[in-house]
């Protein structure tokens, strides 16, 4: 990448930035981080390369949720499918998007890897688009906004470029761990309230 011409790294970065939504190990963050070091040099626009990353993530995101939607359970359904999937598990992964889709899609869009998965099965689980696409361009626009204004500030030479992804990336997973653990524990507790006030009122009226 470095020693293409600006515009063909821009093409880059969002070809990258697009198929890791297909294709986990394409390395679309790294991509980013190496446009923001060049953006640093003069060679790219830090404003440029956050855009293209972020549009070019978001919609192939949108398409593969898109994907899921339409032919997703047909595959799942099928005799491959049925080997890859069990269909119990398939109606109970279902379940689990329709009540906790939003927030779930929110934070595995921080993790790669993990966020290639997300946006497939919350169009075989028919999620709406605004409970799909919102959380995932918001998240994303987190993401890459934080990993471009950090690498175009902070590395100064190209060995910092891995530095920082490394440790944004260990660092968003923690904070994503946190969180999950910390709005499981509200609902396991909102649960233990709401039972135990819903055996206290025939108590109260006995």
């Amino acid at each position: 990448m470095l020693g293409l011409p600006p515009a063909w790294i821009y093409w880059a970065i969002g070809c990258l930035s697009a198929v890791e939504n297909i294709f986990p190990p394409v390395p679309a963050d790294t991509a980013a981080a190496l446009g923001a070091y060049l953006s640093q040099k003069g060679t790219l626009s830090a404003n440029a390369v956050f855009g293209i990353t972020w549009s070019a993530n978001v919609g192939g995101a949108v398409a593969v949720y898109l994907t899921g939607r339409t032919l997703g359970r047909q595959f799942f359904t099928g005799g491959l499918g049925r080997r890859l999937l069990h269909p119990r598990r398939l109606r109970r992964i279902e379940r689990l998007y329709r009540r906790y889709g939003s927030g779930g899609i929110f934070l595995s869009r921080f993790v790669p890897g993990v966020r290639v998965v997300v946006p497939a099965f919350a169009g075989i689980a028919h999620l709406s688009w605004p409970r799909a696409v919102i959380p995932m361009a918001v998240a994303s626009a987190i993401w890459y906004g934080v990993l471009v204004f950090t690498v175009s500030r902070l590395a100064g030479r190209l060995e910092d470029v891995a530095r920082i992804l490394v440790g944004l990336n260990w660092g968003i997973v923690a904070v994503a761990v946190l969180f999950a653990g910390f709005v499981a524990w509200v609902v396991v507790v909102g649960r233990r309230h709401w039972h135990t006030d819903e055996h206290a009122i025939p108590t109260e009226r006995e």
